[in-house]
């Protein structure tokens, strides 16, 4: 291993999401059942396989509830990446969601790390398609402005996380490089 630093990537997202069920599914390759998250939770993961195989994330796995929303804000300041995931199947949190994810990523986030919105909980027969998830959550108009992609995944199988992993890593390859350029 060449001691090549590990990136660093901010986890949050509503409570009862589904973060750290996809935290472990990423470091064990297993499903784990999990308890609500009172504070954080921080994982250094390598990831094994697609495109960013052998790159090691420390993911940092905030709580949702609302009193521990402010606090998010201070992770992103060493944070490369931010991974916000979302329940595709409550339609009722799509609203508070939003809001949140426009204020970390346009407000809270000056340095305007890349953001991927994961559409979580696939699996549910109640879940909102990928592309219903991105129009409630207001994906498009953020990615407009700021480095925002949306990708659906099922924590519980798995399914859908080596490619949330690899757009991750693509994504902060690319603002790496653009962060050396004066706009």
């Amino acid at each position: 291993m060449g001691g090549s630093p590990s990136i660093q990537i901010v986890m949050v997202g509503l409570e009862g999401t589904g973060k750290t069920t996809l935290l472990y599914r990423l470091k064990f390759g297993q499903y784990t059942s999990t308890i609500p998250t009172i504070g954080f939770n921080c994982e250094k993961v390598e990831v094994q396989e697609g495109k960013a195989r052998g790159v090691t994330f420390s993911i940092w796995d905030i709580g949702g509830k609302d009193n521990m929303r402010p606090l998010w804000k201070s992770y992103l300041r060493s944070a490369n990446g931010i991974l916000f995931v979302v329940d595709s199947s409550d339609r009722e949190g799509s609203e508070e969601a939003r809001m949140e994810l426009m204020k970390l990523v346009k407000t809270q986030n000056p340095q305007n790390v890349p953001t991927l919105v994961v559409a979580n909980k696939q699996d549910l027969p109640a879940a909102m398609a990928p592309e219903e998830v991105a129009k409630a959550l207001g994906v498009q108009e953020l990615s407009s402005s700021h480095v925002c992609q949306l990708l659906p995944s099922c924590a519980v199988t798995g399914e859908g996380l080596t490619e949330a992993m690899d757009v991750m890593y693509e994504m902060i390859k690319k603002w790496k490089k653009g962060k050396g350029k004066t706009r």
